[in-house]
């Protein structure tokens, strides 16, 4: 309809006549969202990859952002004149108890306050994309699932490869039987990229202007100010992030556990790297993540493939040797091998990057079938970080019994179990230096292989690992 004679129609007949006070997007015209289609979404993160995820969440219009949170107006200063009309906050509970027409938040905070943030949103019935890794800890993986179905809430991860066209492609593949059953998975990133490994600080300068740092803590144990902590370098720190396998093992490990169709892991075995600052006594340092390390999980069989699979990670620019198939000068996972996946078959090797990007097959006969992402013509379907969102978005407004809910590719009932699983590594790396006392000696029952319980949530065989499985929360803050 075009602009005049759709001005005519809306002047003949009013809007009272239409019965409805907004007018549809289908009189309006194609591109143009009423505000009653807009989801009113709350942005909890605005700076870094809160930012895009804002952007992402608005797409042009689909979305109205009425607030932006952070606890750090420096760093979220460019999604302020973004969206300029919406409410600035630095502590996320007052958009909730301020903003009761929200409908949805988006949660790209650090590591330690997902799951406070993400499980009082939906007691109070709004919608939420959280970042990942979805939680800091097994159990807050496990609360948020149950969470999202028994409040019915649309939910979403961000790891935006898993609606890629490339995961699609792998998934194809393996089950038209290409490369037959895989027991043998290798995963690997170059990360940390951030400093790790190193001694917790000692002298503290003042807090930095426009950071409310009691509100960046939250539920994690106070420690004082410092630029080693905030911003990004708290990844590194066991009270505010997952290290290495945090940050990119819902990237990675996703393809496999989505094409294998992979549940809770049974056994799982950890090695770290050390420091060593004098002679033959390594520091091992409790409060941050390692500067390297080698993680295996045992999976039991499913109903896509029929044996168990041992997958191996590895992170600190440490990665597995090039399997036989793959030529000597073939990048294997991203351009450069800095991150990737192999997966070992009976028939052959499926490799990926790291949102699933490029996979490749390399059969026993030497035939090689690739699909390149790199080379569609619509880069959303080879990278869809806005469609990964988009489409949480549209399922929103469509609601929680909705086929749109039912497509999304990273709702919690996935994203939870993958999560839990990914952060068994982390139990089992935090525990390699635990040691009990033997007589006169002591003994490392970190540094064997710990059993897992995974419906129950514990270790079966070294209690003390357990203490792992839920961190303990500040005064004042829980689930």
């Amino acid at each position: 309809m075009k602009n005049s004679s759709r001005r005519s129609f809306i002047k003949k007949t009013g809007a009272a006549a239409l019965g409805f006070a907004i007018v549809p997007r289908h009189v309006l015209g194609q591109g143009m969202t009423p505000p009653s289609d807009q989801l009113n979404v709350a942005v909890i993160g605005g700076g870094g990859k809160g930012y895009s995820d804002a952007v992402n969440a608005w797409n042009n219009g689909a979305s109205r952002i009425s607030a932006i949170c952070d606890v750090d107006f420096n760093m979220a200063e460019r999604a302020f004149e973004k969206f300029p009309n919406a409410k600035k906050y630095k502590d996320w509970r007052k958009v909730l108890d301020e903003m009761q027409d929200i409908d949805a938040l988006t949660i790209s905070t650090p590591d330690h306050t997902h799951a406070v943030i993400a499980n009082a949103a939906m007691k109070m019935g709004k919608h939420v994309y959280v970042q990942k890794p979805l939680t800091h800890s097994i159990h807050e993986a496990r609360v948020l699932t149950e969470s999202a179905e028994e409040h019915k809430i649309v939910t979403q991860m961000g790891n935006q490869g898993a609606s890629g066209a490339g995961v699609k492609k792998m998934i194809e593949w393996f089950d038209d039987g290409l490369i037959g059953t895989v027991n043998e998975v290798h995963v690997w990133t170059n990360r940390p990229v951030w400093p790790q490994g190193i001694a917790s600080p000692t002298k503290f300068p003042k807090i930095m202007d426009g950071l409310d740092w009691d509100s960046f803590i939250g539920p994690a144990s106070f420690v004082d100010y410092h630029p080693l902590y905030h911003p990004f370098k708290w990844r590194g720190w066991w009270n505010f992030g997952t290290g290495a396998l945090g940050d990119m093992a819902c990237h990675l490990i996703d393809p496999p556990f989505r094409v294998l169709g992979l549940g809770y892991p049974t056994e799982v075995e950890s090695s770290v790297g050390a420091i060593y600052s004098q002679d033959w006594v390594p520091d091992y340092l409790p409060e941050s993540c390692p500067p390297s390390s080698r993680t295996q999980l045992k999976f039991t069989a499913t109903a896509k493939n029929n044996t168990d699979v041992k997958l191996t990670w590895t992170d600190g620019g440490l990665r597995p040797f090039r399997p036989d198939l793959i030529p000597a000068d073939h990048d294997i996972g991203d351009k450069g091998s800095t991150n990737g996946v192999i997966m070992m078959g009976e028939k052959g090797i499926m490799t990926c990057g790291t949102y699933a990007e490029n996979p490749k097959i390399y059969l026993n006969n030497g035939e090689i079938l690739e699909f390149d992402t790199d080379a569609l013509e619509d880069m959303a379907d080879a990278l869809p970080e806005n469609g990964h969102s988009a489409t949480w978005v549209e399922a929103c407004k469509a609601g929680y019994d909705s086929n749109e809910h039912k497509a999304l590719t990273s709702s919690f009932d996935f994203a939870g179990p993958l999560t839990e699983s990914i952060l068994m590594g982390n139990l089992a790396i935090r525990s390699f230096n635990l040691r009990e006392a033997k007589g006169d000696r002591f003994d490392y029952p970190g540094r064997k292989k710990l059993l897992w319980d995974g419906n129950n949530m514990r270790i079966t065989n070294f209690v003390p690992a357990n203490q792992f499985v839920r961190r303990e929360y500040r005064e004042g803050w829980s689930l």
